[in-house]
C-alpha cells in the first residue's frame, strides 16, 4: 500500500470513528425524558450531565493533544476509541445520577484525546493538495454523528429503552476498535522527535505569530455552534410552532447537511487556492464565515419556515468551510510535533467560551429574545471574516512557496 493510499484509508477509518465519537456523546440528549423518568432526575441534574462532559472535554483537550504529539497519534486514538466505547456501554448500566455523571466525565476525558490526534494524523499523510479535503471528510463523521445521535438515539430509546441505545453503541464501538487496530496498524504514523515538556510546547505555540489570534477566532466561531446546539430546537419550536420532534430534526438536519456541503466545497476550494496563495486557506474560511453571517443574522429575525431553514443550511455551509481548514491553517504555522497540542488548545478555548455564551443566551432569552443571541453570533462571524482577511501569519517552514507574512502584500 502506498503512502497516499494509506492516507485515504486513514480518512475512512477515522471518519467512522468520528461518527461514533459524536454519536456516543450526543445520544444522551435524545433520551433525557426517559432518564428523568427512570432515575427520577431533576432539570438541574440533566443539565449537569451535559455540562460535566463539556467542561472535562475542554479542560483536558490541550493535555490530550500533547500526549498524542508525544507518544504517537495512532496509539492514543485507538485507546481513546476503546475507552469511550466501554464508557458508553457502562452508561447503559448506570443505576444512579452519580454513576451517570461519572460516566459523562470519563467520556469527556476519553473523547478529548480523539479529535486533535486524528486531525494531526491526517495532516501527517496529506499535503497542500489534499489536506483540507481530507480534513473535511473526517469532520463529516462529526456532523453525521450529531444527526444520528439526535434521530437514531431517540428512536432506539423510544422503542427499546435508553439502556439499549448505550449498550448497542458501546458494544459496536468496542468491535470497531479492534477492526481499526487491524487495518490501521499496517503502517505506523510518522513519528517526529518531540521530547519537549507540556509547558515548553505550550510556550512555543503561544510564541507563534498568529496562534493566539487563530485561537480567538476559533473560539468566536464556536459561540454560534454552541448556541445552535443548545437553543436552536427551542427557538424553532417557539418561532415556527413545530412539534418537539420536528424542531429537534430541523435543528440538526439542515445545519449538518449544509456543513457537509461546506466541507466538501471548502476543502476542494482551499486545496486549490493555496496553490496560488499561501493565504488561500484563511481566505476560504473568511469566505465561508462572511457569506453565511447575514443568513445567520436573518435567521434570528424572520418567521418564514422556508427562509429560516434555508438560512440554517447556509449557516452550515459557512461552518463547514471554516472547520475543514482549521487544522490545515494551524499546519502552516506549527511544526508537526505541536499540531495535536495546538488543536487541543483550540478545543479548550472553544468549549469554555461557547459554554459561557450558551448560558448567556439563556439570560438573553429570559430578558430579551433568543433571536438576539443568534444575531450577536452573526456579528461575531462577520468580524472573524474581516480578521482572517487582514491577518498576516508567517510559515514555520522555510521551504513554503511564499512566506505568509509577505504573501500578496
Amino acid at each position: 500500500m502506498t503512502r497516499s493510499q494509506y492516507g485515504w484509508l486513514l480518512v475512512g477509518l477515522l471518519s467512522v470513528a468520528a461518527l461514533l465519537n459524536y454519536l456516543d456523546r450526543q445520544v444522551i440528549f435524545s433520551v433525557f425524558p426517559l432518564l428523568q423518568r427512570d432515575l427520577h432526575l431533576n432539570n438541574v441534574q440533566l443539565g449537569l450531565l451535559g455540562t460535566a462532559f463539556l467542561w472535562v472535554y475542554g479542560i483536558v483537550s490541550p493535555a490530550a493533544g500533547f500526549i498524542a504529539d508525544r507518544f504517537g497519534k495512532g496509539r492514543v486514538i485507538l485507546l481513546s476509541l476503546l475507552v469511550w466505547s466501554i464508557v458508553t456501554w457502562a452508561t447503559g448500566h448506570a443505576r444512579s445520577f452519580e454513576a451517570l455523571l461519572s460516566a459523562r466525565a470519563l467520556m469527556g476525558i476519553s473523547e478529548a484525546c480523539y479529535l486533535p490526534a486524528a486531525l494531526a494524523w491526517i495532516a501527517d499523510y496529506h499535503g497542500d493538495r489534499t489536506r483540507s479535503l481530507a480534513t473535511g471528510l473526517l469532520m463529516s463523521g462529526n456532523y453525521a454523528g450529531i444527526v444520528l445521535g439526535g434521530v437514531g438515539g431517540g428512536w432506539m430509546g423510544e422503542h427499546f429503552g435508553w439502556r439499549f441505545a448505550f449498550t448497542v453503541l458501546g458494544g459496536f464501538g468496542v468491535i470497531y476498535s479492534f477492526l481499526f487496530w487491524l487495518l490501521a496498524r499496517t503502517r505506523q504514523a510518522p513519528m517526529a522527535s518531540h521530547k519537549a515538556s507540556f509547558p515548553a510546547s505550550l510556550h512555543e505555540l503561544i510564541q507563534l505569530r498568529g496562534f493566539l489570534a487563530l485561537t480567538a477566532i476559533f473560539s468566536a466561531v464556536s459561540v454560534a455552534n454552541w448556541i445552535a446546539y443548545t437553543w436552536l430546537p427551542v427557538y424553532l419550536y417557539e418561532r415556527l410552532g413545530l412539534s418537539l420532534a420536528e424542531a429537534g430534526f430541523s435543528a440538526t438536519f439542515y445545519v449538518q447537511l449544509g456543513s457537509l456541503a461546506g466541507i466538501l466545497f471548502g476543502g476542494w476550494l482551499s486545496d486549490r487556492w493555496v496553490g496560488q496563495s499561501a493565504r488561500g486557506r484563511m481566505w476560504t474560511q473568511a469566505l465561508g464565515l462572511g457569506a453565511s453571517a447575514p443568513f445567520l443574522f436573518l435567521a434570528g429575525s424572520v418567521s418564514s419556515a422556508l427562509f429560516l431553514l434555508s438560512s440554517l443550511f447556509v449557516f452550515g455551509i459557512g461552518r463547514g468551510m471554516f472547520d475543514c481548514n482549521a487544522m490545515p491553517v494551524l499546519c502552516q504555522i506549527a511544526r508537526a510535533p505541536l499540531r495535536a497540542t495546538g488543536y487541543g488548545i483550540y478545543n479548550c478555548a472553544g468549549c469554555i467560551v461557547g459554554g459561557v455564551m450558551t448560558v448567556a443566551a439563556g439570560w438573553v432569552k429570559t430578558h430579551l429574545e433568543l433571536s438576539v443571541a443568534f444575531q450577536f453570533a452573526a456579528v461575531l462571524w462577520a468580524g472573524c471574516a474581516v480578521v482572517l482577511i487582514l491577518l498576516r501569519l508567517h510559515s514555520y517552514a522555510p521551504t513554503t512557496r511564499t512566506a505568509l507574512a509577505t504573501d500578496e502584500a
